[in-house]
């Protein structure tokens, strides 16, 4: 039995939101993908739900704070710093590339410009995480 995948996604250009949960869906529809709209709501949410995301993805850029400081503030928390975290964002500067892999992020990824290209990156991280492991 092949457990749940739950992911946290946390950009506030809703429409990536939508276009991001709507490819997970087509990749595995058994994926549980919670969303928040900027780094605070992200840890407000974080911090009242019963499970752990197995996976958080993070944009850089919103208001009320930023991927940065949410990043930060996920890595200095002791029940959420080791859920691996995924930079995703229209950045493509080295020094953002550079600080959230300092960070603690495991990855940085540009956003795609097309559905195509962004289920090439997606499936082989959802596809990593549906491995088993040994407390499975």
């Amino acid at each position: 039995m092949s457990r749940t995948i739950r992911i946290f996604v946390v950009d506030d250009d809703l429409d990536d939101t939508e276009i991001f949960q709507e490819v997970l869906s087509f990749i595995d529809p058994t994926i549980q993908c919670s969303t928040a709209e900027n780094g605070r709501d992200a840890l407000d949410k974080l911090s009242r739900v019963t499970f752990i995301p197995d996976l958080i993805f993070l944009d850089l850029n919103m208001p009320r704070m930023d991927g940065k400081e949410c990043l930060r503030k996920l890595k200095e928390n002791l029940l959420l710093r080791n859920i691996p975290v995924i930079i995703y964002t229209t950045s493509s500067q080295s020094k953002d590339i550079e600080e959230t892999m300092e960070a603690g992020a495991i990855k940085f990824i540009t956003k795609p410009l097309n559905v195509n290209d962004l289920e090439k990156i997606l499936r082989p991280i959802v596809l990593g995480l549906k491995q088993p492991t040994i407390q499975d």
